[in-house]
Order: C-alpha cells, then structure tokens, then sequence
C-alpha cells in the first residue's frame, strides 16, 4: 500500500511515487531482483494515469535503484553497475592474463559475463569509420559485431572495424573467438603493438533496434561510445562503435595534470 506521505507531500506526483517506492527498496520491503508492480498495478495503487506511472519508473531506473527488460517489466536491482575505469581496462597486463577488457571488468563487479558473436566477415567502412581508420569510404574491412550480457542480461552491442591490410594475415582474429586477451592481443603479438586509445562519448535515447538488442523499454537512454586502438607508429588499427545500455555503466576517466 502506497505511504502517506505520497498523499500529502507537494511534490509532482510522480515523484511522490519514485520516492515511496525507492523508500521500499531501500528499506527491504522491495528486496533484490523482485519484480517491480506493473503499469496497471501501481496505477491503481496510486491512483494516477499511465504517463505518471512511467515517469516515476524512469527516475528509479535514473537513480540506478531498478533496471528494465524489455517484454519482461522492471525489477529492483541486484548488483551493480560495472564500473568501467578508461585507464585502466586496457592495461596490457589484462591481455597478458588471457581477459578482454569487459570480461575483466565483469568479473570485478560480482557479475558473470558472456559474449554472442554475431557476425565476423569483410563489410564496407562507413563514413564515419573509414575516417577514422584514413581509408577511402567504402573500403573493405574486417567487421566483428558482439553483443556482451552479464548475468544473463544484455549490456552491450559493440562492432568493430579492422583494417583489411592489417588483419588478413592474422587468422584468429576472423575467428569467433580470437583466443585468449581478445583481438589486440592477436594484433599485438603480430607487430602492431599499442600505444593508446582515444574515445568519443555521447548519451542519447535507444533506437528501436537498440531497444530490442539491449531488452530496454522504450525511451531508455543509452551510451554511444567510439573507440580508436593507436599503435606505436600512429596508426589506427580498430574502430570499435559500441551502444551501452546507460543504466548498466559508470564511466571513470583519469587525467593527468600536466602539459
């Protein structure tokens, strides 16, 4: 039953509503990993329409106190996000360990992370990609299109793009699995040794197809983040343009405080 307090405070219904039901996850009295009352139910608890219902589960969802799967409904959070720290994901030492950066990344929160390979094969560069890789739009390159789960939920869709040139002496790379330390690892052991990785990061709503891929509800926001791999002479080796599900990552960066 919806509190008092949701009745007589001044604020905008809807956040009366995320505030008594995240006074209830917080308190145990929605524990973790339960379901999250329906549309109609909390409709009919709290008297109010639909619009204000789903407002109040999007500010749950903000304060990362709920996560939504698509066809599924909501339900209150039972671990949290990964925490995934730029400076140090691709340290060589993961790759030296055998571990591609998300699955160190999920390991290090509690999770257990999973990986569907969803295409490997010659495509044609984008705009945008063959720009960042100095090739003419167009350009055959190696594709690889992954789509990442933790605990058995999707987090993540990410494709990357290789340069032709690069890669077509590197067999394990047009493998499903690329083997141990993923594909920079097989690019490092072939001379293209690394030097650093430069990131675009933007926020935005899910298209529909993201919206399927990930399971979101529609309207979710998601992370649009393109990554160029640099080696040691300056040349970009990989693109990857990844789509994150917002509710599921906490981005720290590092910077040093120098010229």
């Amino acid at each position: 039953m919806a509190s008092d307090d949701v009745a007589s405070s001044a604020k905008a219904k809807y956040l009366q509503i995320a505030d008594d039901l995240a006074a209830q996850i917080k308190s145990g009295g929605l524990a973790p990993g339960a379901a999250v009352p329906s549309e109609a139910g909390l409709m009919q608890r709290y008297g109010v329409a639909s619009g204000t219902v789903r407002k109040a589960v999007a500010e749950l969802r903000t304060a990362q106190l709920i996560e939504t799967h698509h066809g599924r409904g909501s339900f209150v959070r039972s671990r949290p996000p990964v925490q995934r720290q730029s400076s140090d994901r691709f340290r060589r030492a993961h790759r030296n360990a055998g571990k591609a950066a998300y699955l160190a990344e999920a390991e290090a929160t509690g999770g257990v992370p999973s990986v569907t390979v969803l295409f490997v094969g010659p495509a044609e560069a984008p705009l945008e990609i063959a720009e960042r890789l100095s090739l003419p739009a167009g350009t055959q390159v190696l594709a690889r299109k992954r789509r990442y789960f933790r605990d058995g939920v999707p987090t993540e869709e990410a494709m990357s793009y290789l340069p032709w040139d690069v890669v077509k002496d590197i067999p394990e790379v047009f493998a499903e699995n690329p083997g141990g330390g993923g594909i920079y690892a097989r690019l490092e052991e072939h001379g293209h040794v690394l030097a650093e990785f430069t990131e675009s990061v933007r926020a935005r709503l899910a298209t529909k197809p993201e919206t399927a891929a990930l399971a979101l509800s529609p309207g979710s926001p998601v992370i649009h983040l393109v990554r160029n791999a640099i080696t040691t002479d300056g040349r970009v080796v990989e693109v990857c343009d990844t789509i994150m599900a917002a509710d599921q990552f906490v981005l720290d960066y590092r910077f040093a405080a120098r010229d």
